[in-house]
């Protein structure tokens, strides 16, 4: 049972949409598209890398708003194959501030039993980030509750290559199987984990960049104003409350109740605007 209390303060704006959640009702997995670290910055009049510092606290009061909630699994797009466009020193700000972040919290993930795990070509990464990534996996491999992603080097076309390639080597070595929806989610980097039902994207934009292509077939999108950087929990509230009013039908018909409920109301106001 889920304690109310750890998910916000009494009285605040945060407990009254924590309220109005249906705690029976969350999604599995939220995927986050982490943008608007440069526009912070630029609208501050400060170099970009001070928006990508100021993104880690919202990363930080996420991943905790997340934990609390008992969802499965949250994914953070953190670092793109694309993002190797951007100039060198932001680069360079960007894996070091993952470094930092992974040494800082890395106590907290394991006090709250999140379990860690990079997704993406990480290994392709300068070798002193792969070894502070390898060090939250292993670390955290044992933890059983919610599982962190985070998405570093990664690029969902790179992802599907991947997962081709290694089916077609496991062919050529005699352990093929049937090739179907089921198998290509086994060789995913996601394998084992549930698609994300809701992806957040911040800052305005209303693209998925690349990002797990082949998860979010039937996930739920929220596009949402707010730069990263100023992001917190109750935004995170706030996208999963309109989650959960929508309906997911995965290709069917709806509730004919609900058609029916929706014609009625339909009906009744073309007759009000008559009126």
């Amino acid at each position: 049972m889920i304690d109310v209390s750890r998910l916000a303060e009494a009285g605040s704006p945060e407990e009254l949409l924590v309220r109005r959640l249906d705690l029976e009702r969350l999604p599995r997995h939220v995927a986050i598209i982490m943008d608007g670290n440069g526009r912070w910055a630029r609208a501050r009049g400060l170099p970009r890398v001070h928006g990508h510092r100021a993104g880690v606290e919202a990363v930080r009061d996420t991943v905790e708003a997340a934990a609390r909630l008992e969802l499965d699994v949250l994914t953070l797009y953190a670092f793109s194959v694309e993002n190797w466009k951007r100039p060198r020193y932001e680069v360079w700000a960007l894996m070091n501030l993952l470094k930092e972040y992974l040494r800082r919290e890395l106590p907290t993930l394991i006090e709250n039993g999140i379990r860690f795990s990079p997704l993406g070509r990480w290994r392709e990464l300068d070798p002193s980030v792969v070894a502070a990534l390898e060090t939250a996996l292993d670390a955290t491999r044992d933890c059983s509750g919610m599982q962190l992603n985070i998405a570093v080097n990664y690029s969902g076309r790179c992802e599907i290559v991947d997962a081709c390639r290694q089916i077609v080597s496991d062919w050529a070595s005699g352990k093929g199987t049937d090739i179907d929806e089921e198998t290509m989610g086994r060789y995913l980097y996601t394998a084992g984990q549930a698609d994300p039902d809701l992806m957040i994207r911040t800052s305005g934009e209303s693209r998925i960049s690349n990002f797990m292509l082949w998860q979010c077939a039937y996930s739920e999108f929220d596009f949402v104003d707010t730069l990263w950087p100023d992001f917190r929990r109750r935004h995170l509230y706030e996208a999963i409350l309109d989650y959960q009013r929508r309906e997911r039908r995965y290709g069917a018909v709806s509730d004919p109740s609900r058609d029916r409920e929706s014609e009625a109301s339909a009906r009744a106001e073309r007759a009000s605007e008559v009126d």
